[in-house]
């Protein structure tokens, strides 16, 4: 936990491997994801490393476990989770993996394959059998006529010159949607030589393609001529219809149409045979096909890992550089004499110099883990950098309720997350695939202190679901106002809301123990109260996170031994800060002691004073709040400029100062060579080895010297001072958005409450009546206060305290200009 307030130390660390036990050492690092490899091999190709040759292996495999996988949810099946740890498997077990596979998806296919050329022929069987039994009107019925009319033709020969042609069937099945079509062509194509018939099929029947059910449209055409049969069989070849031959004779129709039926139940037998045969060749693959996922994923990270490394081949072992905590280098260390003693030699890792920032490392749990997302979305943090997630933990909330006090609201957003919270280990939530889900899922402790906070300061404003609550006795009597007013009855019925007037005696008996007085929710000046509470908080509230803010930088000075910033950079900026808003935030605490309701008539106003702060001036009509508040002010402005100059130029002054003295200590004196004057000292490496803004990353070895250009320095600390000082006025005035959003809000509360629940409850009805019209009513209030006051609202208090953290807050003293440690880990393929 040590680690959320500041990133770890992390180190370079060489790793020697023999070449016989890298394998097994670099499965074993990734099992324990503590290292982050880097890539000695940038300026070699992909195809031109080592074990490009296992990587292409696994790669096959991956593609064979692919069609695998598709044939098994063809198949309507899922395949189940591995059980137990699975490792990598040692290099030798590829082969016989990649047989076993290999095998299973040839039997997969070839059954695959039998099994639809089957279907398609029973698929044809049932077409024929279809065509065969259709019926099709005069043509079918012309032969049953008569005692002779097995032998007597379907259709009676034509007369005149064409009485020697011989009558010829064809028979077959098109797609419904093309049978208008085809008959439309037969017609202009054959005019006067055919006849036709179209009629549906009866039953459907599955595409041995498609596996969807169709119907079917069989047809009979009677022609004569062949040279009509051919354009008849040419057009149906192009309409893709499934042609069958047609008996003249019914009988022999008969006899034909019981083969096809037992040729169909044959086949039907045969199916059934390859369908179990292919669903126990899908159970072997549901056994082997999640184990062996996992393994062959792991197996080609090791390879990709390995070919990382650089190959020395006077050592006979493999060079590989990692960035590590290094509170895990021991662990490393022994993981590696572990896995490499097998073998009979030792991996070796030790610890290098470096002179690139390292990698930030912050370790989270499952309740830290969302605000530190909050926080690396805004940039990761530089090396050893302070690191804000911890106080967002409560800062982030708290700002958010601020503008979304309520507490019915806030109970009911802490329900929705409590919830998830007490089912997070079920594996159906972490499964849901919905996006939606998943983000909130992942916030759902954020989500529970956002609610828990709305609560509270629900409670404050003394609001639930924007009506007010009587927890305590009111502190005012409003029987003692209306009996010194002299209101009367006719006043109270025009007058529903009423002004309360604290300087009457007897009317004020004292402060509410806690947040606001429900009485205020009666009077007519109710919103003005809460304007001039609510700004005013805001600003308090919006000073003291700047301030907190600045103050933190402080501890980055010091970690990083910059003790001349604290004085050129942070003592101004706390001078200018304190000295112009602090004072503000003074003035408002100070009206707020030292005025009661009995002088409030005549107390100044703090924003004339304050105006008139910057013009060096005074206000006859506003009385000054204490004796010698103009001295005190004059010398606050004055303060507040001159640590402008000082913000602009002192850093970059020292900095010009100090690259001057090491110029002069390198230069020889006396009998001194050159060379030994080069070694006298290095520059600092917090100011030139990064740039002149960049912290120390506190690497050891030597600093190579960066060029000190002062140009650039005067010119970034210009920005800095310009970008903090205009910034101190708009990040102050950017924090009145608690009070616009929390009013906002309030406001839209109550305009629901009014138009709907009010509606209901005051419709004057029966009992009975109103208690069914009620229903509709609060369903519908309660679906628009979930939609509009819960996520509306809600993701727009979120954005807006999203904001005032990234840009009031942060800039104070993060920068998020580095990188995270990304370890090797086995993490992702165990999922």
């Amino acid at each position: 936990m040590g680690s959320m307030f500041r990133g770890e130390e992390v180190a370079l660390v060489q790793l020697f491997l023999p070449t016989a036990a890298a394998y097994s050492c670099v499965s074993q690092l990734g099992e324990l994801g503590l290292v982050e490899f880097r890539d000695l091999n940038a300026s070699v190709s992909a195809f031109q490393r080592r074990f490009v040759v296992d990587v292409r292996r696994c790669e096959e495999l991956e593609k064979t476990f692919t069609f695998l996988q598709e044939e098994v949810r063809r198949a309507g099946l899922v395949l189940p989770q591995p059980e137990g740890k699975l490792w990598a498997p040692p290099p030798r077990d590829l082969l016989r993996l990649q047989e076993e596979t290999d095998r299973l998806a040839k039997e997969l296919r070839d059954v695959r394959g039998n099994q639809q050329e089957l279907q398609a022929q029973l698929h044809q069987l049932q077409l024929h059998e279809a065509v065969l039994g259709q019926s099709h009107g005069p043509l079918a019925a012309d032969h049953t006529d008569g005692p002779s009319s097995e032998r007597s033709p379907l259709l009676p020969p034509p007369g005149g010159p064409h009485q020697d042609l011989r009558v010829n069937f064809v028979a077959g099945a098109v797609e419904p949607h093309k049978a208008a079509a085809l008959e439309r062509l037969l017609w202009r194509a054959c005019r006067s030589f055919l006849i036709a018939s179209f009629q549906e099929m009866e039953q459907q029947l599955e595409d041995p393609v498609t596996g969807e059910p169709t119907r079917w449209m069989t047809f009979l055409i009677s022609y004569w001529g062949e040279q009509i049969g051919q354009k008849i069989r040419k057009i149906t070849a192009c309409f893709h219809c499934h042609v069958f031959p047609y008996l003249e004779q019914e009988e022999a129709r008969r006899g034909a149409l019981q083969q096809l039926q037992q040729q169909s139940q044959e086949l039907q037998e045969v199916l059934g045979e390859t369908e179990r045969f292919l669903s126990q060749v899908l159970g072997r693959v549901q056994q082997l096909l999640p184990a062996a996922q996992v393994q062959i994923r792991k197996m080609k990270a090791v390879y990709l890992a390995l070919n990382q490394c650089s190959v020395s081949s006077t050592h006979k072992c493999l060079i590989a550089e990692a960035w590590c905590a290094a509170h895990d280098l021991p662990t490393v260390q022994q993981v590696l004499q572990d896995s490499s003693t097998e073998e009979g030699v030792s991996a070796v890792a030790h610890r290098i110099p470096c002179q690139d920032m390292p990698p930030t490392l912050i370790r989270t749990n499952r309740f830290t883990a969302s605000f530190q997302d909050i926080v690396d979305a805004y940039g990761v943090g530089r090396y050893q950098e302070v690191n804000p997630a911890p106080y967002t933990i409560i800062t982030f909330p708290f700002l958010f309720a601020v503008m979304f006090g309520d507490v019915g609201h806030g109970l009911l957003m802490f329900l929705f997350a409590l919830a998830m919270v007490l089912a997070e280990n079920q594996p159906a939530m972490k499964a849901a695939q919905n996006e939606i889900w998943q983000t909130f899922f992942g916030g759902r402790y954020l989500l529970l202190l956002m609610g828990l906070f709305s609560v509270y300061t629900g409670f404050i404003y003394n609001e639930c679901f924007s009506r007010a609550t009587t927890i305590f006795p009111s502190g005012w009597s409003v029987a003692t106002m209306a009996n010194q007013s002299g209101w009367s009855d006719a006043f109270l019925a025009q007058h529903p809301l009423l002004t309360l007037d604290p300087n009457v005696s007897g009317v004020f008996l004292g402060p509410y123990p806690f947040g606001i007085d429900p009485v205020w929710s009666l009077a007519t000046n109710h919103l003005s109260f809460l304007n001039s509470f609510k700004m005013k908080m805001s600003v308090i509230l919006g000073v003291t996170h700047m301030v907190f803010g600045v103050v933190l930088g402080i501890f980055n000075h010091m970690h990083f031994g910059q003790g001349h910033r604290l004085l050129l950079e942070t003592l101004p900026e706390l001078i200018f800060l304190l000295g112009l808003f602090g004072y503000l935030v003074f003035l408002v605490i100070y009206k707020w002691l030292c005025y009661s309701a009995a002088s409030s008539a005549s107390a100044p106003s703090i924003l004339i004073h304050f105006i008139n702060m910057f013009l060096f001036s005074s206000s006859s009509t506003n009385q000054p709040l204490y004796h010698g508040q103009k001295v005190v002010q004059y010398a606050l402005v004055i303060l507040a400029l001159a640590a402008v100059p000082v913000l602009l130029l002192g850093k970059p002054l020292y900095l010009l100062r100090q690259q001057h003295s090491h110029r002069l200590q390198r230069r020889p004196a006396g009998g001194q060579d050159e060379e030994k004057a080069k070694l006298i000292d290095t520059p600092d490496a917090a100011e030139s080895g990064w740039g002149p803004d960049e912290e120390k990353a506190g690497c050891s070895g030597d600093e190579k010297e960066v060029e000190f250009v002062p140009s650039e320095v005067f010119m970034h600390q210009a920005i800095h001072t310009i970008e903090f000082c205009l910034g101190c006025i708009s990040n102050t005035a950017s924090y009145l958005r608690l009070w616009a959003l929390s009013l906002a809000h309030a406001q839209l509360s109550e305009v629901l409450w009014a138009m709907v629940m009010r509606v209901g409850l005051s419709a004057g009805l029966k009992l009975g009546v109103q208690a069914v019209m009620l229903v509709p009513v609060f369903a519908a209030f309660a679906v628009l206060t979930v939609a509009i006051l819960l996520v509306m609202e809600g993701l727009s208090a979120f954005l807006h305290a999203l904001r005032l953290h990234w840009v009031e807050f942060q800039n104070k003293f993060y920068s998020g200009t580095g990188y995270k440690l990304s370890p090797f880990t086995f993490a992702a393929q165990d999922e």
